[in-house]
């Protein structure tokens, strides 16, 4: 008897509680001073608001009453069962209400975004649910249990050791030779991308199409399309069209023909993939080829993603050059150097790409001939006596004549068998190049003229059993297919299979080349701010297109707008250069790359505004298109958000408004709850002049919503929770103001949590960082310092070598703690010496609310040769490796940083990674480059 009262209180509350609804939003509909004011301009009549309040009403009504029969159900359900138990209390109410707390504090956001996500499972993380690894013979990850990294020496071979061979070992078979001239052009370094190609590379290209022309048999190989299509546009239709006759003839080829040699440690896939269109396009386009063999040889370690990306755009085979000595000496002793890439999680052969590793310490010519560098040195014809380069090891070139033909001859294919004998063929690849080389026709002829003579001696010699010429990467590679008697791209017999990538590269001692994942983050950040609003902006661009297609108006569209994409396309392009968004260029260098971002920003900005205006707000009097006002204006504001993933998607959008009184409502006046947020000038100051306004909104795949914003001149229509903020420190006065109220506490406190649906956080109370605590799941936050070691090498823009194990960061003064509560979001902020962490809670369905996202701005000029570590440590048992994400906990942890100046950031590092893999590392750094 006493359930059934219970159920008929509770269906009765829920029945007035609809009604009284109704009744609110006659009364809004009539009284709404602020709707009457935009009357005339509000996307819908009174009367069609009114209509579809009232459909509202009846789908609610029906909603109730199934809650009604579902309590019936469930309380003869606990009757039938003599018992009872807890549980969570979920609602389904439509838009326009406010979130509230449960019983266990948590906020609970009644908005209809819930009903259309099902809750986030932990396969949902996970990119595979089985590794294919044991289909590949040559397992990265199992390399380092089987190496010992110990770096012995290894005679004239530092890094490896002593070759040796039979002299009648090419009787039977020649060994076929190919010459690589090439120059490396690097997009930016020591000098911008404009002064390298004024001082260097266009004189690289005006000698190529003289020098190659004068002899069929010279070849060469070009790989950075940026500075080629720089040269392209400044020469007349002659010099071009010699350029297109060498190309189409096989003289030079293409390798790769990506907009740049991309990085691919701290590349996104994204722009991996546009750089790499852009170039083919271009190549496509103007000359008619398409690129087929690519071409790494600067990359600070190798990523299986290019190798995918390659594989995809119809490459058959490619080459790579940094990777860690040992590995190198490993593969080089099994002869594993040529292997087929397949990817890890691969089944079978369908991504696999024939992979050439080169064996020595460095592209150049000395390190490219054979194992002796100061033998191959001496075939550097630019490092003749005279000239401004020398040879290291004091023994320089001599020009090849007629007397010393033989003797240079051997000596030179020496070198070249003892190379041989680490690969699986008797064809040979012979790099002949280095950074900006071939910039003056003295060293085209140096080199051409005097290899020439020592190919000619050699192949006129049948009893050297060799034949040598110069070639293209390709010609290399067709003829290892050629050999081994498979189709281009296939699989050669009993070569290996590779799976895993090449990281971290060393190339000597204890170099390890990790300090660029973290250098310059400002620009990396905005490498990736740029290339999402890029995304957006294509995505719009193309639908605006189509639609004034549709409309036959698209001559009156402003085409103008896709050069705009174009040179973002281009610009970021060029920043996946391997010194660009690596961080390791010149600081000049680095702000000439900020500021092509910068202005690539701007554009794609201007082409989403003009696309979304057309889109949604042409033809629409009832907009306006603000271009100059501020928005931080009392009056009704139109809201255009696009969602430019192809997935729906539940975020929290915040806007910066003036008012304290702001309603936010959807395109049918549905309104939404808010978060009114402080806006903060430093740690305990409050602007008076702006206000953050925070709200929930469903967005459609590849969709616009329109929002209005506005001031309601009538605080109580606002649908706002209280949001509670908190200020611990030292003697601190702030000035306290409405309608944000301040509590102030002293440091002396106890340790405080925030809250989600999901997670509960706990936080020390005199620190202010994510503490440790006997919850669900482990979880710390805790900074560090890191020295340099007191030696000429160290650590920097390319390395990470510090001088022991971390120490603790040591703050000056006790930091400024400020804990906003709110119901949206809530958030922990700490303000230290030389830096702020804010840690952030959402209260949203879907991904966001199972995230914790942490956020770094670091500020670290003060110091010099100091390395800050955050490091975040968890109890989770990863098997060793350091991961953030966990199939029984669901957490995610994002880690943003931003950064005043250089100064560094974001990565974890493989080494100084204690506690068994279960800790992560991000590191900011006080280097000057």
């Amino acid at each position: 008897m006493k359930l059934k009262k219970q159920v008929t209180v509770c269906g009765g509350a829920i029945f007035c509680v609809a009604v009284f609804s109704l009744y609110l939003m006659l009364d809004r509909v009539q009284h709404d001073p602020a709707r009457r004011q935009n009357a005339g301009n509000f996307p819908r009549s009174q009367i069609s608001v009114l209509q579809n309040r009232i459909e509202q009403l009846e789908q609610l009504l029906e909603e109730n009453h199934q809650i009604i029969s579902h309590i019936k159900d469930s309380v003869l359900e606990l009757t039938e069962n003599g018992g009872g138990g807890g549980g969570a209390v979920g609602a389904g109410a439509t838009g326009g209400q406010l979130p509230f707390r449960n019983s266990n504090g948590s906020w609970i956001i009644p908005f209809d975004i819930r009903s259309s996500f099902l809750s986030v499972m932990p396969q949902d993380c996970q990119f595979a649910l089985g590794s294919h690894e044991e289909h590949s013979d040559l397992k990265m990850l199992n390399m380092y249990s089987i190496l010992n990294f110990d770096n012995m020496d290894g005679g004239v071979w530092k890094q490896g050791f002593d070759i040796t061979y039979n002299t009648n070992e090419w009787d039977n078979e020649p060994l076929q030779i190919f010459v690589l001239p090439h120059s490396h052009n690097d997009p930016g370094w020591i000098k911008t991308f404009d002064k390298y190609y004024l001082d260097q590379t266009q004189h690289i290209f005006n000698n190529m199409v003289v020098k190659l022309a004068e002899d069929p048999r010279r070849k060469f190989i070009w790989s950075e399309i940026s500075f080629f299509v720089k040269w392209w546009e400044s020469v007349d239709s002659k010099k071009q069209e010699a350029m297109r006759k060498l190309i189409l003839g096989g003289q030079m080829e293409m390798v790769t023909g990506g907009w740049v040699m991309t990085d691919e440690a701290n590349s996104h896939y994204f722009a991996m993939i546009d750089q790499l269109i852009e170039g083919h396009q271009w190549l496509k386009k103007n000359i008619g080829v398409t690129p087929r063999s690519g071409w790494a040889i600067d990359p600070f370690g190798h990523s299986p993603t290019m190798a995918y990306l390659l594989k995809k755009s119809k490459f058959t085979s490619m080459l790579i050059q940094r990777v860690h000595y040992s590995v190198k000496k490993h593969f080089s002793a099994t002869h594993s150097l040529e292997f087929m890439w397949r990817q890890a999680w691969a089944p079978d052969s369908s991504t696999d790409i024939f992979c050439h590793m080169m064996p020595f310490y460095s592209y150049d010519i000395p390190h490219t001939c054979g194992p002796d560098p100061k033998v191959c040195c001496q075939f550097d014809f630019k490092r003749l006596p005279g000239g401004r380069v020398n040879c290291p090891w004091k023994i320089p070139p001599r020009a090849v004549t007629d007397l010393n033909v033989a003797e240079r001859a051997n000596l030179l294919l020496d070198q070249y068998r003892k190379k041989s004998k680490l690969f699986r063929s008797k064809v040979l690849l012979v790099p002949l190049g280095d950074d900006f080389r071939y910039d003056k026709a003295q060293e085209w002829d140096q080199q051409y003229l005097n290899y020439q003579k020592l190919f000619d001696y050699m192949n006129s010699h049948p009893e050297m059993h060799v034949q040598a010429q110069f070639g293209t990467l390709s010609d290399y590679f067709d003829a290892v297919y050629k050999q081994n008697g498979v189709a281009q791209g296939s699989k050669p017999p009993n070569y290996p299979t590779l799976s895993g990538d090449f990281f971290v590269y060393a190339d000597r001692e204890d170099h390890y080349w990790s300090g660029y994942y973290t250098s310059r983050p400002f620009y990396k950040n905005l490498d990736r701010i740029l290339e999402s609003n890029l995304r957006g902006a294509e995505i719009l661009f193309s639908l605006s297109v189509a639609h004034a297609r549709h409309l036959g108006m698209e001559k009156r569209y402003a085409m103008s707008d896709y050069s705009y994409l174009t040179e973002a396309r281009r610009n970021v392009g060029l920043f996946q250069h391997h010194d660009a968004i690596a961080g390791t260029a010149k600081e000049a260098v680095a702000v000439d790359y900020g500021v092509r971002l910068l202005h690539s920003l701007a554009g794609v900005k201007r082409v989403m505004i003009n696309a979304a205006h057309f889109l949604v707000l042409r033809n629409k009097d009832i907009y306006r298109y603000y271009q100059t006002e501020p928005f931080l204006e009392p009056v009704s504001r139109y809201l255009v958000v696009f969602n430019p993933v192809e997935q729906e998607r539940v975020c929290l959008i915040t806007v910066l408004v003036s008012s304290a009184r702001v309603r936010v409502l959807t395109e049918d006046g549905q309104t939404l709850p808010v978060q009114l947020s402080a806006l903060w000038t430093s740690a305990t100051e409050i602007n008076k002049d702006g206000y953050q306004v925070s709200f929930p909104a469903r967005l459609p795949a590849l969709g616009l919503m329109v929002f209005q914003i506005y001031d309601s001149f009538d605080s109580s229509l606002t649908l706002r929770s209280e949001t509670i903020l908190r200020l611990y420190g030292r003697n601190l006065t702030p000035k306290r103001f409405d309608p944000l109220p301040l509590k102030v506490h002293s440091t002396e406190q106890q340790d405080f949590y925030i809250q989600n649906q999901n997670f509960q956080l706990w936080f020390s109370g005199t620190t202010g960082l994510l503490e440790e605590s006997q919850q669900e799941m482990k979880l710390k936050i805790e900074f560090l310092i890191y020295g340099t070691r007191p030696s000429k090498d160290k650590s920097g823009a390319y390395l990470f070598l510090p001088d022991g194990p971390a120490k603790h960061y040591i703050s000056k003064d006790p930091p400024i703690v400020r804990v906003v509560d709110g119901p949206l979001f809530s958030e922990v902020v700490c303000y230290y010496q030389h830096f702020q962490l804010t840690i952030r809670l959402y209260n949203l369905p879907g991904v966001d609310g199972l995230s914790l996202d942490v956020t770094t701005m670091v500020d670290i000029r003060d110091q010099v040769n100091k390395e800050l570590a955050m490091r975040i440590t968890s109890d989770i048992q990863s098997d060793g490796v350091a991961a953030m994400i966990n199939q029984s906990h669901q957490l995610n942890v994002i880690v943003e940083s931003y950064f005043l100046n250089q100064l560094v950031v974001l990565a974890p590092h493989p080494q100084y990674t204690p506690g068994g893999g279960n800790s992560l590392l991000c590191f900011y750094s006080s280097y000057h480059i």
